[in-house]
Order: structure tokens, then sequence, then C-alpha cells
């Protein structure tokens, strides 16, 4: 079975994230939510939502950290929504893990604001092609800057980036492509009757 981890911060968008989630999961995808540390709550596993719904996640950074070891998950995803991808881009722990996920062949996944915020504190958008929020490529290293590209959702080798909200559907569509190949992408896609 494969395995996913999002990350969950205070701030993050929900559609951008729950939407991969419940299609990683119709897929038959092993997916955990994480809840990264928040200095303002005392709450481990309760995140807050930039529209204010709280939810709990899975499992702690800590505790995801220390469980899967070597053992890591086939994908790794950072949603967006701006104050929760500054939270994220904020722990080193993660920034961390993704690019050891990405220096061992795992997909590395973003949306919205986490492409350019996230991602770009770190070496995985090194030479590849992605995208963000309209907007935001310039919160990004300059290097990376040159490779940014105005579409919905662009996968380059082992990196998938999106645009935002409105490009959710789309975008976990092609992690299960990626994941679970195009059969299952094809029950998915007609069990959810998608455009």
């Amino acid at each position: 079975m494969k395995k996913a981890a999002v990350f969950l911060a205070d701030g993050f968008e929900e559609v951008e994230a729950l939407t991969p989630v419940d299609y990683l999961r119709r897929a038959g995808v092993d997916v955990t939510t994480v809840a990264i540390p928040c200095p303002t709550t005392k709450k481990e596993l309760l995140v807050t939502s930039s529209h204010k719904i709280q939810v709990f996640a899975d499992i702690s950074l800590k505790d995801y950290l220390s469980k899967c070891g070597k053992d890591l998950p086939d994908l790794v995803f950072c949603p967006g929504g701006g104050k929760g991808a500054e939270n994220l881009s904020n722990c080193k722990e993660l920034l961390d893990h993704l690019e050891e996920c990405f220096d061992r062949g795992k997909f590395i996944s973003a949306i919205c604001a986490s492409p350019a915020v996230v991602l770009g504190k770190t070496k995985i958008p090194d030479g590849k092609k992605w995208t963000c929020y309209p907007g935001m490529s310039t919160e990004s290293n300059e290097a990376y800057q040159l490779n940014y590209q105005d579409k919905v959702f662009i996968t380059d080798g082992t990196l998938i980036t999106a645009r935002a909200a409105g490009a959710a559907e789309e975008f976990a569509m092609e992690l299960i492509r990626l994941l679970c190949g195009d059969e299952t992408a094809k029950k998915v896609h007609d069990g959810t009757v998608q455009r």
C-alpha cells in the first residue's frame, strides 16, 4: 500500500489540504495527517485552518518523525494558505524531512503559497519547473524564480506543484495517477463524477 504524509500547520487552506487527503484515501493510499507544532497553542494535534475550522491531525510531527524513521512515505504534501505555509516554513525539522524525502526519490508536493514559501527554503525546486499562487513566486529563492510557470499544476520528476484551491481536485488526481496509476485514477474520477 502506498503511503502519504500531509503536513498541517495553523492557517492551512482547507480545500487545498483536505481534497488531496480525501481523494488519496479513496484511491487506497494510507494517508497520515501530521500536525506541525505551533508555539501559541497547547493542543498538540489540533490545527486551525485559515477559515477557523479546527481539525485533529493523526499524529504530531515529533511522533511522525520518530515513527517513520528511515521508512519514508511515498509522497509528502504541504498545503497552502498564507499563514499555514509560513508556519510550515518556520519548522526546520519539516524542511529537513522534506529534503530527505526528496534525496530518497519520494514525491514532493505543494500547493498555493507552499511551493514558494516552504519549498523555496529547500534545495527541492533547484532546476525544476514549478508553479504556485499567482504573485507568490517572488517569495522563493531568486534562482528558483527562473523556472516558475503560471499553470494549474506542474509535475517535474518527483516534484508536483499547483496554484491554489481551485486546482485542488486536478492536483489530487495527479497525485493519485503518480502513486496508483491511471486505472485507479479513472476509478476515483468516475466515482466522484468529476467534469
